[in-house]
């Protein structure tokens, strides 16, 4: 028994992910109709165990409501399963006769999944019922505060996948993750993709694996509130966000911006929505209370009820508070309560424009946010449209609540807990993650056109015709003078190279042209020279020397053939087929092998280098 708990991990990690691969080995022979139907039943087992599952999420973890953590598995578990059940994930996915295309799904194989202590078992519904629909196995790395409610939910998915029809070991979750054990699953090499949730540093770790990966950023949910707007209407739908589950979701609403002109009304209808407004004194304890003195949100407040940060901040609200919300007079690091919160804290910013309140939205974004999520409550579709252009943010919601938009529960866009921030915050996409992106396409592609009719400029026209006449294109120019040049090096070469010829015994051919100097013939006599002999001197005729006879030897016995033979060239497509195979590689100080297949070998268990 080991007794170091990472190496522990270690193990647990490798023995799961091989019985994974074991389990996607038989799982990539199912149907469309069959891996469909183990979806349904595990969505199914979801939804039964919704409730019970987040009582248990809140108990362990201390984040959160039970009310919004049960509707967060109920996005995942029936809105996400109506969503993705008629899409077409496994083997023929379309055929396009005019372009003799026919398009298949191929699985990435074993998704590693990071999960996160905020949202731990609607996330584990999530990368599960998207992992298995586009054909995948899956292995679990669980936040080892949310630990156990993770592994129940894992659990139950993988009983009713198996009693679906599902191989055994198709779904994994690590019991004793750990940092050393989390990162062994990201790099272990039967992985495919990285599905990582959760804080910058875990994120980045999956981006620096090696692996494909699929990880999100940070949001700093920038919400103004335009002139157009219902005024009223717009800070209900806000409260509703911000308040969701105590403002775990990195998609909830953290600054509002209006015009200072609307601050009475804005302010009246917070307060008619159940915000507490901080004075001045109660918003510096709260802000010395929020954040740490590295600027890092403070652990002991993150998804706290408004009455509890309160308290430890030093301060009473009453009961019927659902959240906290003070007035910022800027955006920055000089400015804190401007950045993420991750608590039912909102921070409200007076500005005295459109164009103001669309700056300050931005900077917010940009302070903390890049990429993530925004939101306008407006009337305007020029206002929209010009917030929406220039926000750097791939989730621009209208009229909306934060979290229940940008997870596709009241927009139009795709069901998800995993929102990518597109490469402006180092993310590999912009999308919200589905099954599509945990499957490649592979084409048949069949020939449908001959090369000349792929081209329709003038350029390409006249090119294929002057090829369909014969014409000669090495030479680089048409004119005369550079033909006729062209022509004197050609028979310089030709000299030069019946020379060598000679000098090395061989009979030059009748009518050999005399060299002339050239620069070409210059090239041919330093090739020459390189290959061990030099050419002799030009000269009008070469006579014919005879070859001299070789001499003659008794040869050595050839030596014994070796046991093994090294290969020459080791490439990616060789390592895998060994990976697949559990081949060995022989390979000798000659042999070259490519980064791409000497990155797989992990820990030297494929490549064996000989003395050969």
């Amino acid at each position: 028994m080991l007794e170091d708990r990472d190496l522990r991990s270690i193990q647990e990690v490798r023995t799961k992910v091989e019985a994974a691969y074991a389990a996607f080995q038989a799982f990539e022979n199912f149907s469309q109709e069959q891996v469909d139907a183990i979806v349904a039943a595990m969505a199914q087992a979801a939804r039964t165990h919704s409730e019970r599952l987040a009582r248990m999420a809140v108990e362990e973890t201390g984040y959160g409501n039970v009310k919004d953590k049960i509707a967060k598995n109920l996005l995942n578990s029936d809105l996400l399963h109506q969503k993705i059940a008629p899409l077409k994930t496994i083997g023929v996915l379309g055929e396009k006769p005019e372009l003799g295309i026919t398009e298949l799904a191929v699985p990435v194989g074993v998704v590693a999944a990071v999960l996160p202590t905020t949202n731990p078992t609607s996330t584990a519904f999530f990368k599960c019922l998207i992992s298995v629909k586009a054909g995948n196995a899956i292995v679990m790395s669980p936040h080892p505060r949310a630990h156990r409610c993770t592994c129940e939910s894992a659990r139950i998915l993988a009983e009713a996948a198996e009693a679906a029809g599902a191989p055994k070991g198709l779904i994994q979750c690590v019991d004793e993750a750990t940092i050393a054990g989390t990162n062994e699953l990201m790099r272990h090499k039967r992985i495919g993709i990285i599905l990582s949730t959760g804080g910058a540093g875990i994120v980045k770790a999956a981006y620096s694996s090696g692996k494909p990966a699929l990880g999100v950023g940070a949001g700093n949910v920038a919400v103004l509130v335009d002139d157009s707007a219902d005024i009223e209407a717009a800070v209900a739908s806000i409260v509703d966000g911000k308040s969701f589950d105590f403002g775990t979701v990195c998609s909830s609403e953290q600054t509002l911006v209006a015009h200072r002109k609307h601050s009475d009304r804005i302010w009246a209808a917070l307060e008619a929505n159940g915000a507490h407004r901080c004075d001045e004194a109660q918003s510096e304890l709260l802000a010395a209370r929020l954040f740490t003195d590295s600027f890092r949100i403070h652990p002991d407040c993150v998804g706290q009820s408004p009455q509890k940060i309160a308290q430890m901040s030093g301060f009473e609200v009453p009961q019927s508070a659902k959240i906290l919300a003070l007035e910022i007079d800027g955006v920055g690091r000089e400015h804190p309560m401007s950045a993420e919160k991750l608590s039912p804290v909102l921070s409200v910013y007076f500005v005295d424009s459109f164009e103001e309140a669309v700056d300050a939205c931005v900077a917010i974004l940009n302070f903390g946010g890049r990429g993530h999520t925004c939101v306008i409550y407006s009337a305007d579709e020029e206002h929209i449209r010009e917030y929406g252009r220039r926000a750097p943010a791939f989730r621009v919601l209208v009229n909306t609540p934060a979290p229940q938009g940008s997870t596709g529960i009241t927009t139009g866009i795709e069901p998800s807990m995993t929102l990518g921030c597109g490469a402006i915050a180092g993310n590999s996409t912009g999308d919200n993650i589905g099954p599509t992106h945990l499957f490649h396409v592979k084409r048949i592609a069949r020939h449908v056109r001959s090369a000349e009719e792929a081209f329709v400029s003038e350029e390409a026209k006249r090119y294929f015709a002057a090829i369909a006449s014969g014409s000669d294109f090495g030479g680089g120019s048409t004119d005369p003078a550079s033909a006729a040049s062209s022509e004197n090096g050609r028979s310089g070469v030709a000299a030069r190279v019946d020379q060598y010829l000679a000098s090395r015994g061989a009979k030059a051919p009748a009518g050999a042209p005399v060299a002339t100097a050239s620069p070409v013939a210059a090239v041919v006599d330093r090739f020459l020279q390189r290959r061990g002999s030099a050419a002799p001197a030009p000269q009008a005729s070469v006579p014919a020397v005879a070859p001299p006879a070789p001499p003659t030897t008794t040869a050595d016995p050839p030596p014994p053939a070796p046991k093994v033979r090294p290969v020459a060239f080791v490439c990616e497509g060789d390592m895998r087929k060994a990976m697949h195979t559990g081949a060995k590689i022989y390979i000798s100080k000659s042999t070259i092998v490519t980064p791409a297949a000497r990155d797989l070998d992990n820990g030297g268990d494929i490549l064996v280098q000989t003395e050969a």
